[in-house]
């Protein structure tokens, strides 16, 4: 599996997670428990990829500028998270960050899949992709 193989299996269950968030309600322990599960697995992906993805990039000049927008975008979707942590479940406006949250990582996502990795392909040996693959494997299942 290459690096790319695995972010892309982690976002897919994010994509699930948020799927299924949105349509939760009220102050409920679904809505409960899938936030929970989402806040997690967006913060270790988080740490995982800027480790095992962006760091290596960030000193190769064509990829410079795209690895500070996807860390950017990890400390907005970060606020977001610390919003519907302060914001009561029965809320209305909690559905609505819940919604803005899920658009936000979709973004991100799709910058991800459509952008960075075509880029970084060109610039990772295949090497390089195998042995950030499973860096960036290890520190999720520990840290999951």
């Amino acid at each position: 599996m290459n690096i790319f193989e695995a972010i892309r299996k982690d976002h897919d269950i994010q994509r699930d997670l948020l799927d299924k968030l949105v349509d939760t309600s009220g102050d409920s322990k679904k809505r409960d428990e899938l936030f929970k599960k989402i806040k997690k697995e967006l913060q270790v992906h988080a740490n995982a990829e800027e480790r095992h993805y962006y760091k290596p990039l960030i000193d190769v000049d064509v990829m410079q500028e795209k690895a500070r927008h996807g860390i950017a975008e990890h400390h907005e979707i970060d606020e977001l998270i610390e919003e519907l942590e302060e914001t009561e479940y029965d809320s209305s406006a909690w559905l609505k960050i819940a919604k803005d949250l899920k658009h936000k990582v979709e973004h991100h996502l799709e910058d991800e899949e459509h952008k960075f990795f075509q880029l970084s392909g060109k610039v990772l040996s295949e090497n390089q992709k195998t042995a950030l693959a499973k860096d960036y494997m290890d520190y999720m299942e520990e840290n999951r």
